[in-house]
């Protein structure tokens, strides 16, 4: 059984995700030094590799964002199901949990991720939704998802 810990709140939500953007970001920045080292290799025109060259295949059109979003979901995927917590998270002593309490499960992380998504394409609006009685983000609440405030760990004597 796992202990009450109260919802989680907006400022420290945030925080956690200053924290945890400056992680993805260094992530986006290897994934894309070797995304364009590697594609003139693979034969791929170097027009196409923003998805701007019109005699491109589709498929070839538009390769890293899909790439960048899937590391990004696959980052707090990780962390989400092991322990509930990314490293900003825990400096802000917040967890994601299910809402029954237990452990956040695979298809919470991908459920959680879109809605993040639709969140951020909704100018932040689903971050808002936290000032309301549950007090959880569209995000928590479409993936069956709740984020809490951890309590101090006591000090050692």
């Amino acid at each position: 059984m796992i202990d009450y810990a109260p919802p989680a709140g907006l400022f420290k939500r945030l925080m956690a995700l200053v924290y945890d953007g400056f992680l993805v970001l260094a992530l986006w920045f290897v994934t894309a030094g070797i995304f364009v080292l590697v594609y003139p290799g693979l034969g791929l025109p170097m027009e196409s590799i923003n998805g701007v060259d019109r005699a491109a295949p589709a498929y070839l059109k538009g390769l890293l964002f899909p790439l960048l979003m899937v590391e990004t979901w696959a980052f707090y995927a990780w962390f989400w199901v092991r322990g509930g917590q990314t490293l900003g998270m825990r400096a802000w002593r917040l967890q994601v949990r299910d809402y029954r309490g237990g452990p956040v499960k695979l298809w919470q992380t991908v459920a959680r991720f879109a809605a993040a998504c639709l969140s951020w394409a909704l100018f932040g609006a689903g971050y808002l939704v936290v000032l309301v009685e549950p007090h959880q983000t569209l995000h928590d609440r479409l993936s069956a998802t709740a984020t809490v405030q951890l309590p101090k760990k006591p000090k050692k004597s």
